[in-house]
């Protein structure tokens, strides 16, 4: 099971949020400015922000095993 635990934050999750919060804000940012939000390339840059901040995010917080 996974278990998240808050009390892990560091820079590597703060930095995780940043690349997620980037990653959506370029997205809507060239959806509102382009009128435009289906386009594949779009979603290519986005989609190289978003899972390095999720993935990033999951792995900083969770607790490590107690062996």
């Amino acid at each position: 099971m996974l278990k998240l635990n808050l009390k892990n934050i560091n820079s590597y999750t703060i930095l995780s949020l940043l690349f997620l919060i980037a990653g959506i804000g370029i997205y809507l940012y060239w959806g509102m400015t382009h009128d435009v939000w289906y386009d594949t390339g779009i979603y290519a840059i986005t989609i190289v922000f978003v899972l390095p901040g999720i993935i990033g995010f999951v792995l900083s917080l969770m607790e490590k095993p107690e062996d």
